[in-house]
């Protein structure tokens, strides 16, 4: 048997992108966990201020080319590469002129949240998961940091269920302290359906507030990971009443707790109760 596989899926890690404590986990965990021995990839959406000279991206032709569809319109994705030397560890990014080419993150100079974060979001799951398909590498254990990452539970948990590379794997996510006031556009939940689901399956993340989409998160997840130490309370009582495995906050400082965390999930005989 080969090295267990490990995916990181995040909006930010050091170097190329530093918002949040989010960063410097998505950085040293992965790293860690190499060394424990697991098979390690990331991706992360290429932002506008990521410098591509200064970091070395470059283009990966055979991952790029697909056309993620959103509203019913299609949104190319273009694949580029970076590596970590001290890490040797490749980061992969998902870039999209429209959604992504900006100077600033997730709102405009006034720090007015952008109209159009539902869509990017939605772009950055379902773009990430076409990408691990195409590069053929099934993980075990898919970590997911950050709200940008929430609706990747789901998909797993729907559209990709069956799928030969994800069937087997398994979903953490990883809930911090919340990133933003406010909601995502209220047709949210509908833009977000994929092949094999309906609405319903979207309702949990109603109404797109940074609250309802960890709710949503947890509902579809194999495992939680307290990342912040000011977590909402409405968000740790669903955590709670989920009776999911919890990694807690005060373990996540020892990366050791994270291997065993990992290793308990993917080892744990799930029963369904009907």
């Amino acid at each position: 048997m080969g090295k267990s596989k490990l995916l990181f899926i995040t909006h930010e890690m050091s170097p190329f992108l530093e918002l949040s404590k989010i960063s410097e986990i998505t950085r040293q965990l992965p790293q860690a966990m190499q060394e424990k021995g697991y098979e390690i990839r990331i991706l992360m959406p290429r932002f506008g201020n990521i410098n591509e000279r200064r970091n070395r991206l470059h283009e990966v032709i055979r991952l790029s080319g697909m056309n993620i569809i959103i509203n019913d319109n299609d949104n190319p994705l273009i694949i580029k590469v970076a590596s970590i030397p001290a890490a040797r560890m490749q980061v992969y990014f998902l870039d999209n002129e429209e959604y992504f080419q900006r100077k600033y993150v997730f709102g405009d100079k006034d720090g007015k949240f952008y109209a159009d974060n539902d869509e990017r979001m939605i772009f950055f799951c379902k773009g990430a998961l076409e990408t691990v398909k195409k590069l053929g590498w099934a993980p075990d254990v898919i970590h997911c940091h950050g709200w940008m990452s929430a609706l990747v539970p789901a998909y797993l948990k729907t559209t990709y269920k069956d799928d030969p590379t994800f069937k087997n794997s398994k979903v953490i996510y990883s809930i911090y302290d919340n990133d933003f006031d406010g909601q995502l556009n209220p047709e949210f939940a509908h833009k977000a359906v994929m092949a094999d689901m309906t609405e319903k399956h979207t309702e949990a993340y109603l109404p797109g507030t940074n609250s309802s989409l960890y709710a949503g998160a947890i509902q579809y997840s194999d495992g939680i990971v307290l990342g912040g130490e000011n977590i909402d309370d409405e968000v740790l009582n669903n955590v709670k009443n989920s009776h999911k495995s919890v990694l807690e906050f005060n373990s996540t400082s020892d990366f050791e707790n994270y291997y065993n965390f990992y290793d308990e999930i993917t080892n744990e005989e799930l029963v369904h109760v009907a």
